[in-house]
């Protein structure tokens, strides 16, 4: 039995999964931030790169993406909370496949969401190393997910995990076709 079924084994209160979200939160919303918006831009200047200097355009694109990923990203965990009994945490996984909700879209909703917000911090803060720095640990995350989270989805939920798979694009959304 891999980490991750005992893993999914093991039953978590709702107050439980929320409490686990909270270091999560703290990297996501004070840790990278403070990367992309103070250390990146210093960087930035010591290597010699262009010196930041956010435009107009820049603040409207990296607004857009924000809006576009941050809604997405939370509509995804709350359907995890709430749908899966679980959490996008490993060691806290959903109880259920969740094929609902963002999930309907892509197999990924939480990355594309997450990707694109910081993308849209980086660009808007208009941050070279910031932006490779999304780049980069975005690339890490989406190879993560397909290699390693998609194998213990296709454990944990067998068929109808693989149907899903073959129905739902990985990361780049597709709407719904109108009947």
């Amino acid at each position: 039995m891999s980490r991750f079924q005992r893993w999914a084994q093991e039953e978590q209160t709702t107050g439980t999964r929320v409490l686990g979200l909270i270091p999560a939160g703290i990297v996501l919303f004070l840790l990278l931030p403070y990367w992309i918006l103070v250390i990146c831009p210093s960087l930035d200047r010591r290597l010699g790169l262009a010196p930041p200097s956010s435009t107009p355009a820049t603040i409207v694109a990296g607004a857009v993406l924000i809006a576009a990923g941050l809604p997405f990203a939370f509509w995804s965990v709350y359907s995890e909370l709430t749908k899966g009994d679980g959490t996008p945490l490993p060691m806290m996984p959903t109880q259920r496949l969740i094929v609902t909700g963002p999930f309907r879209y892509c197999r990924n909703p939480m990355a594309l969401g997450t990707i694109l917000a910081f993308l849209g911090l980086a660009i808007a803060r208009a941050t070279p190393i910031g932006i490779l720095s999304v780049i980069v640990l975005g690339g890490l995350l989406l190879i993560y997910d397909k290699r390693i989270e998609e194998r213990e989805l296709e454990e944990r939920f067998g068929e109808p995990y693989l149907q899903y798979k073959r129905e739902v694009p990985f990361i780049l959304p597709r709407l719904p076709r109108r009947r």
